[in-house]
This record gives structure tokens, sequence and C-alpha cells, in this order.
């Protein structure tokens, strides 16, 4: 999850502080959900709400597309760096530890905390244990083979995403041809609107293949669409250009396109996102579609072209965060992306067994959570060689040098 640095050379800061601030809103939604009527959150309060899904269709719309996009980014700057075997190994280390590490150490909370909130349900955690890792092979659900009653990944589906998708990209870039988008398709990109054309094989797989709510609402397979646009969109900064240039055309189609699918997917009914029916098809086509035009949306207004750096001065080009802060931020991503939802399902188990409205809870939750687990990462992660390693963070000396390169 580091942030990219695109053709030329240029750090993205925008982009630091939009993984950042998505890594933030997971607390956030992950704390509504514990007051959601539809979803099955680890730990529910008595008294729920239909508003929370209104309010998290605007994040889901984006958020999750947004961090695989960025990875996607990244990856081609590190691929062309490093080649396609020590990207492998890059990748296997800085997101297959903390992914191996997590699923033993992390991911068993929350099952555990969901069988405490049952009174008569008295077994300890050490008692939980073998039963969480009694698991068995399911190919059918690649990526996720590994199944099990009470086994999962949890939270970190994305994990287990991204490392597919990179180890996907490193056999390619290995034993398939060399692959940068033709003259042709990167000239496109000069056209007014032509970047709303990626559009369609998204709509294409939100219809066909369905949307999975356990994966934030989108299919696994859009999410390498998500990435491979990432990968492609660094390879010319015309595409880069184009979203700058088409910004309000895009925001005005994505505008239109949420205003019209999302009646449309409630139309359809409770299964919606995985129905056949000619109703809950248009509804995600639209939805699908809806969410590459936000995404582009985000970036576009975010991005602005570096201006000549003048000595003593910050690059106008970069996030206007004070380097230090934005470097100690952007290290935090993943370590804090691991933690945060054992720390807000722990949190909410004792909140919801108080007194108190809806809104005083989830208030409660959001910032006790968002503390420990800004917390845990400082006291518990960052200070040492080995934590840092165990959760996929470099040495602070490969930090330092990865930050003036």
């Amino acid at each position: 999850m580091s942030a990219p640095a695109p053709p030329g050379g240029e750090r993205r800061g925008e982009v630091d502080l939009l993984r950042v601030l998505v890594v933030a809103g997971l607390v956030l939604f992950h704390s509504a959900l514990v007051f959601d009527a539809r979803d099955d959150f680890y730990v529910k309060n008595a008294e729920t709400t239909g508003l929370t899904l209104v309010v998290s269709v605007l994040g889901v719309l984006w958020a999750m597309p947004l961090l695989f996009y960025v990875a996607g980014l990244a990856a081609r700057h590190s691929l062309s760096r490093r080649g396609p075997a020590r990207y492998a190994a890059e990748r296997l280390r800085r997101i297959g530890v903390p992914l191996v590490f997590a699923t033993v150490a992390v991911v068993p909370v929350p099952q555990w905390l969901r069988l405490r909130a049952d009174p008569a349900y008295h077994e300890s955690y050490l008692e939980f244990l073998p039963r969480f890792f009694r698991i068995e092979l399911d190919p059918a659900q690649f990526p996720f083979v590994l199944q099990g009653e009470h086994f999962e990944t949890g939270h970190l589906w994305f994990l287990v995403l991204l490392l597919t998708f990179s180890l996907l990209l490193a056999a390619v870039a290995r034993w398939g041809p060399a692959w940068r988008p033709g003259e042709r398709i990167a000239a496109l990109a000069d056209r007014r609107g032509a970047v709303l054309l990626a559009a369609l094989p998204l709509a294409l797989i939100s219809a066909l293949l369905g949307l999975e709510e356990e994966y934030a609402g989108w299919s696994r397979w859009a999410y390498l669409v998500f990435f491979a646009y990432g990968f492609a969109f660094a390879a010319d900064h015309r595409f880069r250009r184009a979203l700058r240039r088409d910004l309000r055309l895009v925001a005005a189609c994505g505008l239109v396109l949420f205003a019209a699918g999302v009646p449309v997917l409630l139309g359809a009914g409770d299964d919606a996102f995985t129905a056949a029916t000619p109703l809950a098809l248009v509804g995600r086509a639209l939805y699908g579609a809806a969410g590459w035009c936000w995404l582009l949306t985000i970036l576009g207004a975010l991005d602005r072209p570096a201006a000549p750096a003048v000595p003593g001065t910050a690059s106008a080009g970069r996030a206007p965060v004070a380097p230090g802060v934005r470097r100690y931020l952007a290290e935090a991503v993943l370590p804090l992306y691991v933690l945060h939802q054992p720390v807000v399902v722990a949190v909410a188990f004792w909140v919801v067994r108080m007194e108190a409205p809806i809104a005083v809870k989830y208030v409660i939750i959001a910032v006790v959570s968002s503390a420990l687990t800004l917390l845990a990462y400082d006291l518990l992660v960052r200070r040492t060689r080995v934590t840092r390693f165990l959760f996929g963070m470099r040495t602070r000396e490969k930090a330092a040098a990865a930050e003036r390169a």
C-alpha cells in the first residue's frame, strides 16, 4: 500500500492523503455497521437504523476501488524499478507477512466476540482458537480458498486480493508479453470524455457477476479491473491530464448514474446484488459505471500539476500537510488498516451495553476506536524492527531512503 511515484518520479502527495482518509473512514464505516439494520456485523446494538445504509453507499461506491487503483499506480513504479522477481518478493514480504500474521493474531478476535455477545456462550478465547482454525480448501472461492465454519479472512480480504493481483501481475510481466497502453489507446485520452469508456468493463462485471456485500459491495473481479486501470494509467501522463480536463463532465456523469442506479437497485428487491432480473442487471451496471466516475472525480479534483520547486518552500504538487506528518500517516496506512476492525468490534462490544441514544454510542465507538487504533500503532507496531516487519513496514532506514528517493 505504498504511495506511487508516477512517470517522472513526482510523488503524489494527494494520493498519500487519500489513502489515509479512506482508512480513517473505515473506522467510521465499521462503527456504523454496529447500528445497521441489514448488515450482519460482529456486534449489534439492540436498536438499529436503516440510515446507515444510505450513508455507507456514498463511501463504498469509491473508497475500496480507490485503494486498488492506487495500488495499481504504485505497482507500475515498483515493477519497473525491481523487475518481476524482486517485485513479487517485495509484495510477499509487505503484504503476505502481515496477512498471515494478522490472520493468526488479529482476525479471530471479532469472531470470538460475536459468539461472546450471546450470554449463553462461555468459551474462552484460547478454547475458541482451535475451532477457528478448522479449515478446508474450496478452490471455487478463489482466491479465498480457505474456508471454515468460523474461519475467515475478515477485513483482510483486501490484502488477499491485493496480493493475488500483485502476483498475477508479476507472472504476466515475467512470462507474458511486455505491456504498455498502445499509442492509440494513450492518444485516445486526448479526446474529451474518452476516459468514460473505461466504465464499460466495470458495468458489465457488476451486472453479470453481481456485487459481493462481504467485499464492500463490489465483485472481487471488479477490483482487479481497478487495479489494472491504475497500472495502465500510470504509464502515460496523458491519462492524468485527461482526469483534470474532463473533471466536470465525469462528475456530472457520476451524479446522473448514481441518481439513476440507486433507485433501480433498491427497486430490484433484497437480492439485487445477485439476481438475474432485468431491473437488478441494469441497476448493477449503473452502479459499476457510477463507481468509476466517482473515483475519477475524486482523483481529478485533488490532482494539481506540480509547480517548479522553490528553495525553502514546499512543492505545489504535494498535499497541504507538513512533510513529517504526511510521512508518518502514509507509513501508518497498512498497520492501521490491519488493526482497526478488531479494535472497533472490541470497543462496540462494551458500548452497546450502555443506555444511550444511537448517535451517542456511535460517537463513542468511532472516537475511542480511532484513538486506540492509532495508539496501538504508535506504541506497539512502529517502534521495533520485529513489529514493523510483521505489519509490512519498511525498516526506519529503508523508509527514510525511500522518502528521499
